[in-house]
C-alpha cells in the first residue's frame, strides 16, 4: 500500500477556473490544426506524484470515473456481488444484451424490477448497437441507460440495509452519505462540491490528484477487502464493466493488472497493481484526446504499451484517407 496515503483529510479542493495546459494537438499535414487543453497527473507506486501538468488540484467532477468508488461504498454496506455482475455495477455499460440481462439479475436479488429503477430513459450508448435498437423501433428505457446497473446494485444495497428505495437518489439519503464518505475516504479529500450526473445519482467534486490515488487505493488494496473485490471484478470482466468494442476494455486486455475507467467529459483514471496511477482530465470534453492522452501518461509511469488498433489517436481525414492525427504535447510524450 502506499506510504503517502493520507491518514487525515486534507481540505476540500479549490472551486475555481482550472488552470488547464496544452495536452494534445490536432495535426494535419504536419501543421498543428487544434489545440486541447486539459491536465494529468501521473502517481508513483509510493504515491508521490512524478509528472503533472495542468491543474491537478482544483475541483472537478469525475462524471462516471468515479463509478468503481460508488461500487466500494456499496460492498462496504454489504452489496454481495462479484464478478461479472460487481463489474456491471461499476460500469458505464455499452447497452448490450448481457448488460441488460446482468442488471436484471441484480435486480431480481432483491426482487425487483426495471419499474423500480430512477436512471434516466435512454437508448444504448453503444452507437452500433443503438442504431440496431432504432431500426427495431425500440425506444428508450431505464435498462439501457447506461448506468443502470450502478443503479441496480443501489437498489440491491438499500433493500439490504432496510433504506428506503423511493429517494436513493437524495445526496441525504443513507446510501447517498456512504459514498460520499467513501469518496473521501479513497480520495484522502473532503468533497467540495455535490451535484447531479446525467443518470440522476449524486456525483461528488474533488480533484484529478484525488482521482488517482482513489484509483491506486483500489488496485493495491489487500484481498478480499470492498477495494479489490471491484477492482478484480472490472479487471476480470472489462466487457462488463464498459462494452465489447469500447477502448477502456481494450486498455485493460492491453495491459496486465491494469484498472481503467472513462467518464463523460473527456475523463480517464487507470491504476496498476503496483499503485501507479494515472488521471486525466481534457478540458472541453473531446473524447478524441482521452486515450492518447492517457497513454503518454502510462508511458510516463513505466508502462510499455502498444495501443490496439484505433486507440493511437483518433486519425484526421482528408479526402476519406489519414492526412494526422491526434497527438499527446511533447511535455507529455518525453
Amino acid at each position: 500500500m502506499h506510504s503517502s496515503f493520507p491518514t487525515l483529510l486534507a481540505d476540500a479542493p479549490a472551486v475555481r477556473e482550472p488552470r488547464h495546459a496544452p495536452v494534445a494537438h490536432l495535426v494535419r499535414g504536419g501543421v498543428i490544426e487544434g489545440v486541447h487543453y486539459g491536465s494529468v497527473v501521473v502517481l508513483g507506486a509510493d504515491g508521490q506524484v512524478e509528472f503533472q501538468l495542468g491543474d491537478i488540484e482544483a475541483a472537478f467532477y469525475p462524471r462516471s470515473a468515479l463509478k468503481p468508488v460508488q461500487a466500494v461504498a456499496m460492498v462496504r454496506s454489504g452489496l454481495p456481488l462479484d464478478g461479472d455482475l460487481l463489474a456491471l455495477a461499476a460500469a458505464s455499460h455499452s447497452g448490450e444484451e448481457r448488460h441488460l440481462a446482468g442488471t436484471c439479475r441484480i435486480l431480481q436479488l432483491a426482487g425487483l424490477a426495471e419499474r423500480d429503477l430512477r436512471n434516466v430513459e435512454d437508448l444504448p450508448y453503444d452507437p452500433a448497437v443503438r442504431d440496431t435498437w432504432i431500426r427495431e423501433g425500440r425506444r428508450p428505457s431505464r435498462l439501457a441507460q447506461n448506468c443502470s446497473g450502478k443503479h441496480a446494485a443501489m437498489l440491491v444495497t438499500c433493500e439490504l440495509n432496510g433504506w428506503p428505495r423511493s429517494d436513493y437518489l437524495d445526496p441525504a439519503h443513507p446510501l447517498q452519505r456512504a459514498v460520499a464518505a467513501t469518496v473521501e475516504d479513497l480520495t484522502g479529500q473532503r468533497v467540495a462540491r455535490v451535484t447531479v450526473d446525467g443518470c440522476g445519482a449524486p456525483l461528488f467534486a474533488v480533484s484529478l490528484h484525488g482521482l488517482a490515488r482513489a484509483a491506486a487505493r483500489l488496485t493495491t488494496a489487500a484481498p478480499g477487502t470492498p477495494e479489490a473485490r471491484v477492482a478484480d471484478a472490472m479487471r476480470s470482466h472489462p466487457e462488463m464493466a464498459s462494452g465489447s468494442g469500447r477502448d477502456v476494455a481494450a486498455l485493460m486486455r492491453a495491459v496486465s493488472g491494469l484498472l481503467a475507467k472513462d467518464g463523460f467529459e473527456g475523463v480517464q483514471v487507470a491504476a496498476l497493481p503496483d499503485g501507479r496511477a494515472v488521471a486525466v482530465k481534457i478540458a472541453d470534453g473531446a473524447n478524441r484526446a482521452r486515450i492518447p492522452v492517457a497513454a503518454a501518461a502510462l508511458a510516463r509511469a513505466g508502462v510499455s504499451l502498444e495501443l490496439p488498433a484505433g486507440l493511437a489517436g483518433e486519425p484526421l481525414l482528408g479526402g476519406g484517407r489519414p492526412v494526422g492525427r491526434v497527438q499527446p504535447v511533447d511535455a507529455l510524450s518525453r
